[in-house]
């Protein structure tokens, strides 16, 4: 496979394809926290393995590393132009009142909001934390492949992910010992920041 991909080959790519696209999405999602720049990252993912095809090396095993870290590097510069065009939207007058369309997205509400708890608790970790999380945890890859992924020594990796599963455990703590004292409506999304931390925060089976 590496060998055929490395030489363009079309069929290759699309095998390339079908295996990785979903994990890649799913990457991209914990990256980004919108569907519509996950699908755009996946493009741009895909687009830029086939301009660095050159660069696979003819030894090794699955591909699902260098395409994550490719999709790692998509998601940073899509999170990067999102923050642009909400600074430039800030500044901007406010739009006019629209149609409610609440019957028609009732059910996205729960997925959008368990979404967006996932996003906002990696968000409070630093870009390095949150992205050898999310290639890890999130996606799977055992610390050498992570590496791989990130450009970095598997040392660099094993230090990032612990460092990462203590501040968000610290985030996860903080947000318990809130809990009680704010009122009812709040007390599902903090309970709901603990699940996702304790999502993150689990052993390891490799």
């Amino acid at each position: 496979m590496r060998a055929r991909v490395r030489a363009g080959d079309r069929a290759a790519f699309a095998d390339l394809y079908d295996q990785n696209a979903r994990a890649v999405y799913r990457h991209a999602l914990r990256l980004t926290g919108n569907w519509s720049e996950a699908e755009e990252v996946v493009s741009e993912t895909f687009l830029g393995a086939w301009h660095t095809r050159e660069s696979v090396d003819l030894d090794g095993g699955s591909l699902a590393p260098w395409l994550l870290g490719i999709a790692t590097h998509k998601a940073h510069n899509a999170n990067r132009a999102l923050r642009r065009r909400l600074n430039f939207l800030a500044r901007s007058p406010e739009p006019r009142p629209v149609e409610d369309f609440a019957d028609e997205t009732a059910g996205r509400i729960d997925d959008a909001r368990h979404l967006g708890l996932v996003h906002d608790a990696l968000r409070r970790l630093g870009r390095a934390d949150r992205e050898v999380l999310a290639l890890c945890v999130g996606a799977g890859l055992d610390y050498q492949q992570a590496a791989e992924a990130l450009g970095v020594p598997v040392g660099t990796v094993r230090s990032r992910l612990s460092r990462a599963r203590a501040r968000l455990a610290g985030h996860s703590l903080s947000a318990m010992s809130r809990k009680s004292r704010e009122p009812r409506g709040r007390r599902g999304e903090k309970e709901s920041e603990a699940a996702i931390a304790a999502l993150f925060l689990q052993e390891e089976t490799r």
